[in-house]
C-alpha cells in the first residue's frame, strides 16, 4: 500500500518516506518565500499561496507568518483571512469553504500521535482530514485537532480547543470546545453584547 493511501485511511504511519521529505521540503521553502515578504508585495504573497496550497479561492488574505507542514494538501474557498501565526498542520487535506475568518494564533491539525508511549517511539503517528465549512469565524489561539468538522455559520470562541465535530449555526467555546448557543436573528440586532448594530 502506498504511504500517502495509509495517511488517507487513518492507519499508523512514520512520515520519513523519500517522497514526503521532498514535499515537507517544497512547502517550507515556499512558506520562508511567503513570510519573508515586504507588506506591500500583495501580489507575490498570492502567487506563492496559489504555489503552495492545492487550491485557494478568489481574494485571500493571509497575514505572515504562516506556518504549514506541506502545503498542497489545504484548499480554501473565496474570500479567505487569517490574521497572525496561523498553523495548518497538513499531513492530508484541510478543506476551509468560502468567507471563512481566523484570528491569530490558530493552529489546525490533521495529524496526531498514538497516546501509548510504546507506539511513538518511532515517530508513529495517524492523520484524519479536517474540515471547515462556509462562513465560519475561529477566534484567537483556537486548536482545531484531527478529524474535526465544524459546520457553517458557526463561531468558535477565543482559546477553544476543538475535540469534537461543532454543529452548523452555534458559538462554541471552551476546552473541551462545546455548543454555547445556537446564533439566532438576536446576532443581527446586537453584534456584541448589549451592543446595536449601526448600519
Amino acid at each position: 500500500m502506498d504511504i500517502r493511501e495509509i495517511m488517507r485511511k487513518g492507519l499508523i504511519y512514520v512520515d520519513n518516506h523519500e517522497d514526503l521529505i521532498q514535499e515537507r521540503l517544497r512547502g517550507k521553502e515556499l512558506i520562508y518565500d511567503y513570510n519573508n515578504t515586504r507588506p506591500s508585495e500583495e501580489d507575490k504573497r498570492k502567487e506563492i499561496l496559489h504555489n503552495l496550497f492545492g487550491h485557494i479561492g478568489k481574494n485571500p488574505w493571509i497575514e505572515p507568518p504562516l506556518r504549514v507542514a506541506y502545503g498542497k494538501n489545504i484548499h480554501i474557498g473565496n474570500n479567505f483571512y487569517a490574521n497572525f501565526n496561523l498553523v495548518l498542520v497538513d499531513d492530508i487535506e484541510i478543506f476551509i469553504g468560502n468567507n471563512v475568518m481566523i484570528a491569530p494564533n490558530v493552529t489546525i491539525t490533521v495529524t496526531g500521535h498514538p497516546v501509548h508511549p510504546d507506539l511513538r517511539k518511532s515517530g508513529d503517528q495517524f492523520s484524519f482530514p479536517v474540515k471547515i465549512e462556509d462562513d465560519v469565524w475561529i477566534g484567537s489561539n483556537v486548536v482545531v485537532l484531527p478529524g474535526i468538522t465544524i459546520g457553517k455559520n458557526s463561531v468558535i470562541g477565543a482559546g477553544s480547543i476543538v475535540t469534537k465535530d461543532i454543529p452548523e449555526n452555534v458559538v462554541a467555546v471552551g476546552n473541551p470546545c462545546k455548543v454555547l448557543r445556537e446564533i439566532t436573528d438576536k446576532d443581527k440586532e446586537y453584534y456584541w453584547k448589549d451592543f446595536k448594530v449601526n448600519i
